[in-house]
């Protein structure tokens, strides 16, 4: 196997509650009230929309999708959404720095250094470099016709990640680990916050199918999972074959997924949209983050990628960052 080159889940669609629109010279960041599902291929006019797209469109009120059936790769939340607190460079795309709140691998002259994570609101490197929060949820819509292929949905909103981060933790703990055999939907949800000066933020939600109880629907799960045991299909080796893929590298994305990244982060109209407040940074913090912490050593060897094995208690600590367009950075 290559090594340095994380091997992220197979996709073969995006899901988005945003689009950019071309204004002049640049591309802006519009938020949307419904889903859409596209390919990997993007046309002059934006991103083809994927078949599925249209069958659910059809199916919706207004053609417009607030709810997609679902279900999860994996059984390990984790492998499902990965969250991270991300700086990339504006110009490139690369990252520059990638923590969890505990720990951080930074890109400095004389390589990739793991270093204390205070959190964006209390590092004034975050705060330099635009870092965000930043999750990458996997989910297989009903209808693919790829078992191990899924749809990738990115965000950089708090509501999101922190509401699919609870659903999951939930999902995977009321089925006693048979969460990728639950039966769920994606459904869109929108809340008014002080910031957003009433009016609807949208973020995403996981949630039980409408006609299903979480009784018929754990039920159903066991069925599912003793199937794919009697027929030697074997979902622990898959999550530990994804695991190793993962950390395989020291950050996720990769060349070519450099745009996408910069239409995430930094869309040229609202650069920082979504940055945490400056709360000041002391110099003794300043110092921490230049020492390694204890926390991401592991005996002689650093630990081959960073990531939160659940979500930090801080994030999302400060709730004053949350933007009022959030979904226009959900694409």
């Amino acid at each position: 196997m290559i090594k340095g080159l994380a091997i992220t889940p197979p996709v073969i669609g995006r899901i988005s509650i945003g689009h950019l629109v071309q204004k002049k010279d640049k591309w802006v960041p519009e938020k949307d009230d419904a889903f859409t599902l596209t390919t990997q291929v993007q046309g002059k006019d934006g991103w083809l929309l994927h078949p599925l797209h249209a069958q659910l469109a059809e199916t919706s009120p207004n053609n417009k999708i607030r709810s997609i059936p679902v279900k999860l790769l994996f059984n390990d939340s984790d492998l499902n959404l990965r969250a991270e607190f991300s700086a990339f460079d504006r110009q490139t795309g690369r990252p520059l720095c990638v923590g969890n709140g505990e720990c951080a691998k930074r890109v400095t002259g004389e390589g990739i250094d793991e270093i204390a994570c205070p959190t964006p609101e209390r590092c004034q490197y975050a705060q330099e470099k635009g870092c965000k929060l930043y999750g990458r949820l996997n989910v297989q819509v009903e209808g693919q016709n790829d078992e191990l292929g899924s749809f990738m949905f990115r965000t950089t909103g708090y509501n999101s990640v922190r509401t699919l981060a609870a659903r999951l933790e939930y999902f995977a703990a009321v089925s006693n680990g048979l969460a990728r055999f639950l039966p769920l939907q994606l459904k869109l949800r929108a809340k008014s916050t002080t910031q957003s000066y009433r009016a609807p933020v949208f973020y995403v939600d996981l949630t039980l199918r409408d006609d299903d109880t979480l009784v018929s629907a754990v039920t159903a799960a066991q069925q599912a999972a003793q199937q794919y045991a009697e027929a030697g299909i074997n979902i622990a080796q898959l999550e530990q074959a994804a695991k190793a893929l993962l950390g395989n590298g020291q950050f996720e994305d990769s060349a070519e997924e450099i745009p996408l990244v910069l239409e995430e982060f930094y869309p040229d109209a609202e650069v920082g949209d979504e940055a945490l407040p400056t709360q000041g940074t002391s110099a003794s913090q300043q110092a921490n983050q230049r020492t390694t912490s204890s926390t991401c050593i592991s005996g002689n060897k650093t630990n081959p990628a960073i990531r939160p094995t659940t979500l930090t208690p801080r994030l999302g600590a400060s709730t004053t960052g949350e933007s009022n367009h959030e979904s226009k950075l959900n694409h």
